[in-house]
């Protein structure tokens, strides 16, 4: 029985080890896991971009309160969970290529590359979680390429087409439209998710608009879609945009 048990402990220690989720075991067969909150641990940032939270009993609490749900939940780690969401935008043009201005606010049109997530089957922003030891700028162009571009499963000429668009376009200055808290329905009382939003704009629409978008990672489909104050969409992400819409003097 006591080889039995230290077999399946192995074997979970392997299982979240490969699905990258921050827990040891240690040779006795107890849980071994102490992370460093609110500091770097290592190459996995648990620091909260709102600032020092609070720890209870070892455990971290959501700074936003009580949620109703203890523990870590659908989340990959305790405390801050850290993504970035990408917004891609241009200008909605018409057959003669001139920018399409909305009937009743005469402002122009913006869309977006929007994705239809497999999980809860939403539209939002094609985002994702920050890689341990990755910088935010390095995970908004990957998510955008993965889930928008699906670049992974791209020949080699056509992945390197559309790395060299992407690259261009986020190499660009991009206006950060959001760091912080994000009111995400996996969030409970001791992890919670965390984002970086940035908006990049293909102004001229001949950088990543002149590229086919396919649906690939996690999404199910992928879309250039209308800025409007009527989308329903995933999280917080309809305001994101009624963010990038203001700052863009655009219509909303």
């Amino acid at each position: 029985m006591k080889a039995l048990s230290q077999h399946w402990v192995a074997s979970v220690h392997l299982a979240l080890s490969l699905i990258g989720l921050p827990y040891a075991v240690g040779t006795s067969g107890s849980w071994a896991f102490s992370p460093q909150f609110n500091s770097l641990d290592g190459s996995v940032d648990r620091k909260s971009h709102k600032g020092p939270y609070r720890i209870k009993n070892g455990s971290p609490l959501n700074p936003h309160g009580r949620t109703g749900l203890e523990g870590r939940g659908l989340l990959g780690r305790w405390g801050p969970n850290h993504a970035a969401d990408p917004i891609v935008t241009r200008w909605k043009r018409d057959s003669a290529g001139l920018p399409v201005h909305h009937i009743n606010s005469q402002l122009p049109v913006l869309q977006f590359v929007s994705i239809k997530r497999i999980d809860c089957g939403e539209w939002a922003i094609p985002g994702g979680m920050v890689d341990p030891g990755e910088h935010i700028s390095q995970t908004l162009q990957r998510e955008f390429s993965e889930e928008a571009m699906n670049s992974l499963q791209a020949s080699p000429s056509n992945r390197q087409e559309i790395q060299k668009q992407i690259t261009e376009l986020f190499n660009s200055s991009g206006l950060q439209v959001y760091k912080g808290y994000v009111d995400d329905p996996r969030n409970t009382d001791n992890a919670w998710m965390e984002t970086v939003a940035v908006n990049f704009h293909d102004e001229s629409g001949n950088s990543v608009s002149q590229l086919p978008l396919q649906a690939g990672d996690d999404a199910g489909q992928v879309s250039w879609i209308d800025v409007d104050s009527s989308l329903a969409l995933y999280a917080s992400h309809s305001h994101f945009l009624e963010t990038v819409a203001k700052e863009r003097n655009a219509h909303w």
